[in-house]
């Protein structure tokens, strides 16, 4: 099975691991814990959470990516396939086989490494260097059912094209090979897109950083050596900044500057002691998560300035301060999502939790544990259940992926604050 590159199922990769957790976490000492046990809060604070169904359309693959549009739940295997899910046939509780799966198609080769959707495009990221383009129609009338057909595969043969007979365009890649700077050269990790959707961004192992056009599909930009090693995670804002992190511990943040064609390194974030794994931004941007290998899950609070004493009491990186740490997992994060007030974290110790943010940015509680999966919990989705409204509360779907090869659909009902 493939992991982040941070992460290892290896018994050599588990006995490092242990062999550094106590000095590991001495290292995040320093970080103000947030999260407060559940026994500390009246039982009528308590979210309530149960499955509603689980899907086993892959059945002989682990899960790797999944993300929402619409009335359709989109997920990626470790053996090619995506598939697509009618959420509205998923609101019963009951397992769900392949038959309830309205499309399938086979793509490249190994894991389906990221899903994003725009509009009626379906960009999906590739184990080999690829990111795939494709047209999401209904099918024979049907409202529940869906076809995926692939319209281009990034990158263009044209962009190709225009790019090999110039030696400019070429970058070294290994010792004695070559490569046109529009080509990702290892495992695409991760996609995302701009805030007005006309910019695809995406991530490698390669350790690069791509821009690419979305009307046309042409590589705007290629961020070389973004990171030291492989970049495993992304999150981009409205505001055009990018954040990227790596199995190199560090999270950077990127700029593209008003009436430049590049983007530039504005900050670097460094308080995790090991691989990053995951970032995700509150509702309003203020707010970056990072969950890593450490098991823990820290937050960071944008700050137009600080006072200099702030600033040398070490929590402040540009114009990001970390503000406190997650802890409760007892493995590493792999995933984590942001719906309304709530952060919801997968990890590998196949459970998921939600948290919910108080009235401050430093006043966290643990809602929910959700146990069910038989695996790493590997990629998260989560979305408002417009379906169930409620005075008393708020009503949440979270979508959750395994390496148990299961898709889960969990219900969570929050109390109000």
């Amino acid at each position: 099975m493939e992991y982040p590159r941070s992460y290892s199922s290896s018994s050599s990769s588990s006995h490092y691991f242990n062999n550094h957790l106590q000095e590991e976490e001495e290292r995040l000492n320093s970080v103000t814990s947030l999260n407060y046990s559940q026994s500390h809060y009246h039982p009528s604070t308590a979210a309530y959470h149960h499955c509603l169904a689980t899907l086993k359309g892959h059945t002989s693959s682990y899960v790797s990516s999944l993300t929402l549009s619409g009335n359709f739940l989109y997920t990626g295997s470790s053996d090619r396939e995506i598939r697509s899910w009618d959420r509205s046939l998923l609101q019963s509780e009951f397992d769900h086989h392949s038959s309830s799966a309205a499309n399938m198609v086979l793509a490249g080769k190994g894991a389906v490494k990221s899903l994003v959707v725009q509009s009626d495009m379906l960009f999906s990221a590739h184990q080999d260097h690829k990111i795939r383009v494709w047209k999401i129609r209904s099918h024979d009338n049907e409202a529940h059912n869906q076809k995926c057909t692939r319209v281009a595969t990034l990158p263009t043969l044209g962009d190709r094209a225009t790019k090999v007979l110039i030696p400019k365009n070429h970058v070294q890649i290994r010792r004695h090979k070559k490569s046109t700077w529009v080509h990702h050269v290892d495992t695409v990790s991760v996609l995302a897109l701009s805030g007005d959707g006309a910019l695809l961004y995406s991530v490698s192992w390669d350790r690069t950083i791509k821009i690419w056009r979305t009307r046309d599909f042409t590589c705007l930009e290629s961020v070389n050596n973004a990171h030291e090693d492989a970049i495993n995670a992304m999150a981009v804002s409205t505001d055009g900044l990018v954040y990227s992190g790596s199995a190199d511990k560090k999270i950077k943040v990127w700029k593209r500057v008003e009436g430049e064609k590049k983007h530039i390194l504005v900050d670097i974030l460094e308080k995790h002691n090991s691989g990053i794994n995951a970032l995700a931004l509150s509702c309003d941007e203020t707010l970056l998560y990072s969950g890593a290998c450490d098991r823990s899950i820290l937050v960071w609070e944008k700050r137009e300035a600080v006072e200099e004493e702030e600033e040398e009491g070490g929590g402040y990186n540009g114009k990001m301060v970390v503000v406190g740490k997650l802890k409760g997992h007892t493995k590493s994060i792999l995933c984590l999502a942001v719906v309304s007030d709530l952060v919801c974290s997968g990890s590998a110790d196949k459970t998921i939790r939600v948290w919910r943010k108080g009235n401050n940015n430093n006043e966290y509680s643990c809602l929910a544990v959700l146990e069910g999966h038989n695996g790493p919990v590997k990629c998260l989705t989560t979305v408002v259940d417009d379906g169930d409204p409620c005075d008393e509360g708020s009503s949440f779907l979270v979508y959750s992926g395994s390496l148990d090869c299961d898709v889960k659909v969990w219900k969570i009902f929050v109390p109000p604050l």
